[in-house]
This record gives C-alpha cells, structure tokens and sequence, in this order.
C-alpha cells in the first residue's frame, strides 16, 4: 500500500489508464458528496465489502479514500493481503480533497 498526498494522488489517477477510484465510505457520507466516477464499496459492510473487492480487477489500479483516510488504508492493507499490487491511500481523505465533487 501507498499512502498518498492530495497532489501525489491526483497526479498519479490523471496518468493512470488503470485507474479506478474507490470510495469506502457509508452511504450517508456520500450524500454529503464524492469524487467524480468514484465506485463505492462500504467498508463497514464486512464480508459484503470482501465480497465486493474481491470481484475486482486486480491488475487494475486502486485510489482508495475514505473521510479521512484512516479506512481507506485499512481497506488498501487488505487489498495488498488480497493479491492487489496497486491500491493507493488519499491521506486526508475526501476532508483535504481540493478537486471536483460531485452530488446525487
């Protein structure tokens, strides 16, 4: 696992064509809004969540976050155990993120 800066992350997702954002946060966190074309797995959904992950592309690249970053890194840590090589941790999570958000 990686843990990223704002900048490093968004950098690295805008010249990643692998790249896939990951939010793994609740539901009601996300009506607060999230980043644009995120996919959102709940981590707090326990064996939903690995189930979830686990029909994941893994050679594709991971941009996890979370409020944050604390989940997110538990949820890169676990996808590192899980046989992901590339899942990157938004230190700061969507509180520090200084791009797009979208609504529903």
């Amino acid at each position: 696992m990686a843990d990223l800066t704002q900048i490093e992350w968004q950098e690295q997702l805008q010249n990643d064509p692998d790249a896939v954002i990951l939010d793994v946060r609740t539901n009601a966190e996300i009506q607060q809004g999230y980043i644009p074309n995120s996919k959102h797995i709940d981590i707090y959904n326990g064996q939903e969540f690995i189930d979830e992950v686990m029909k994941l592309d893994k050679s594709k690249s991971y941009y996890v976050y979370c409020k944050s970053g604390g989940r997110s890194g538990q949820a890169c840590s676990f996808m590192n155990q899980a046989g992901f090589e590339k899942a990157y941790n938004l230190v700061g999570g969507i509180m520090q993120w200084q791009g797009e958000i979208s609504f529903n």
